[in-house]
């Protein structure tokens, strides 16, 4: 569970909720160095949520995002609005629409850098 300290545990808002949901469907299946970015507060953001993640493998990245999509749909009942990546597993990107997760192979997550892109954003380290 990330610990958004903006709200209490009862009163978090479904965005919370689901972004939670996806972080622990990332840790289910071993995801590496999750970081939550919070982008309620940035102008032009697409989404209030960005949840990255990394895998060891392109069988990892699969992995991973299969098992957000269970978890999600389990718990949350909700599945992606939009699927990217699957083909080719570098970089998986499940869209919830108010909430993104990013599932890279360990390489691609650096060269693409998201993080930094987004560096205004309130950032939220996921202990392993």
């Amino acid at each position: 569970m990330i610990p958004l300290t903006m709200n209490k545990k009862n009163s978090k808002t479904p965005s919370e909720q689901l972004c939670n949901a996806i972080v622990e469907g990332m840790q289910e299946n071993k995801a590496n160095e999750i970081v939550v970015l919070d982008l309620r507060e940035l102008d032009g953001a697409i989404t209030e949520f960005f949840v990255i993640c990394s895998g060891d493998s392109d069988t990892h990245v699969d992995g991973i995002a299969n098992s957000i999509s269970r978890h999600v749909r389990k718990h949350m009942k909700e599945k992606p609005w939009k699927i990217e990546g699957k083909t080719n597993s570098d970089w998986v990107l499940l869209d919830y629409v108010n909430v993104v997760g990013h599932i890279f192979y360990k390489e691609k997550r650096s060269f693409y850098d998201i993080e930094e892109l987004w560096s205004d954003a309130a950032r939220t380290n996921i202990p392993a």
